[in-house]
């Protein structure tokens, strides 16, 4: 068994204000995914770069807004909605954690249409290029619930076994570092590198759904059951596995339905381009 390191979740205090790893982790993530997917403007040489780094700032600006509020609506409506309907005033506090993945993307889905629409942007283009650099994001966030000691595994006795100080005296999986490895390093280093290979657009965000929820379905098997809801479906499925499921789904579908015509340059997407 390894010993927890009990990091403190707050960086920084400054009398009442205090700065946290969870807030700095989703900060670092968003910061490195709009710089990676500059790289990627400048890589492809089209059209006015300046005028794609200009939009790329204003669409940063709507992925934040969408990746938050998603985010934490969606922790609110799939994981706990009875608790905040007694506390509404606690469904702001998202400094103690408490964020969706499923309720994230859909928020940066919703908030990405509509960003292209208003701008005259192709969205799937604009996918594609922003889902291979969200590992980055996704890794770190897992990190952060490391730290926080929230999240963490079921009962294990393997040698890397933890005592998490919110998990009881029992050993447990650190299954925060499984997700963190998995999300943030195996899926960056498999979605970064096939860019390149010039694929139907939205077949990238379709593997990125696909092989999300693929994974993160066999890992919610060393997580601990949110303790509210339990196992939701046949005892021994989880609310996470359900939504990972409907990941799969999505995500395989719209890998098979991308038209061979949306190819990188090519037009026909949801919204025109300029």
């Amino acid at each position: 068994m390894l010993p927890y390191p009990d990091i403190d979740p707050v960086i920084l205090r400054i009398g009442p204000l205090s700065v946290r790893w969870y807030g700095l982790m989703y900060l670092v993530g968003f910061v490195s995914s709009y710089f990676l997917v500059l790289r990627q403007l400048k890589e492809e040489g089209e059209g006015d770069i300046q005028a794609g780094q200009a939009f790329l700032e204003r669409l940063a600006v709507y992925m934040v807004v969408g990746v938050v509020l998603g985010g934490r609506l969606g922790y609110v409506l799939f994981y706990n909605p009875a608790y905040y309907l007694e506390h509404p005033l606690e469904v702001l506090e998202t400094w103690h954690g408490g964020m969706s993945f499923h309720g994230g993307l859909l928020g940066a889905l919703a908030a990405g249409v509509l960003c292209c629409r208003l701008g005259g942007e192709s969205f799937l283009k604009w996918a594609d290029r922003l889902v291979v650099t969200a590992p980055v994001g996704l890794g770190l966030g897992r990190i952060a619930n490391f730290i926080n000691g929230e999240l963490y595994g079921r009962p294990s006795q393997v040698p890397w076994a933890m005592i998490f100080p919110q998990g009881g005296l029992v050993p447990r999986h650190p299954s925060q570092l499984y997700e963190a490895i998995y999300e943030g390093v195996f899926l960056f280093f498999v979605l970064w590198p096939i860019r390149r290979v010039g694929l139907a657009r939205g077949r990238l965000l379709g593997a990125f759904m696909a092989l999300y929820g693929a994974g993160r379905f066999v890992l919610e098997f060393f997580r601990e059951p949110d303790p509210q809801l339990g196992f939701v479906l046949w005892d021994w499925m989880t609310m996470g596995q359900v939504l990972c499921l409907l990941l799969v789904l999505a995500g395989a579908g719209l890998w098979l339905l991308a038209p061979a015509s949306l190819t990188k340059g090519g037009h026909g997407d949801l919204t025109d381009e300029r």
